[in-house]
């Protein structure tokens, strides 16, 4: 009786470290956020060094996760799938939230997905789900108070 109670009082300990983390494996911070009608669970990456390296060397990805790219200023971005090993759908929207544009883009390809637009954010979901969400240009996205206050260099 007394092992058993040490063993679940382990495990429970361990559950608890588990939950809540507001990490992800990288080490980057995650936030929950609202797009369209479905919530993502998103990575920050909001400094050059994230960025640059984003969801490379990855197999895949939870389908309610994705990672949000935070720049410095607002301008026209765009990315490639250098080391990607899974579709993406990507999202730029401006420094109003509004979004700008919506793309797939397909593993590996280094061709480059521009925004189309003046971007301050940039979010990646898996390839599909920003059409499974209803995202669009011209829809105004709520920035999570996580991501709007971060600052980005």
């Amino acid at each position: 009786m007394r092992i058993e109670s040490k063993w679940i009082f382990m495990v429970a300990l361990l559950f608890e470290a588990g939950c809540g983390s507001s990490t992800s494996p990288g080490g980057l911070p995650v936030t929950p956020m609202q797009i369209g009608t479905k919530t993502y669970q998103l990575e920050i990456a909001a400094d050059d060094t994230s960025r640059e390296h984003g969801l490379m060397e990855r197999d895949s990805m939870d389908a309610d996760h994705g990672m949000i790219f935070v720049f410095p200023d607002c301008r026209e971005q765009s990315f490639w799938m250098h080391h990607t090993r899974f579709p993406l759908d990507i999202v730029f929207a401006d420094d109003r939230a509004k979004v700008v544009s919506t793309h797939s883009m397909k593993a590996y390809d280094e061709s480059s997905t521009f925004s189309n637009g003046a971007a301050k954010y940039a979010i990646e979901l898996n390839v599909g789900e920003a059409a499974a969400c209803g995202v669009k240009p011209g829809d105004t996205l709520q920035i999570p108070k996580a991501v709007a206050t971060v600052n980005a260099n």
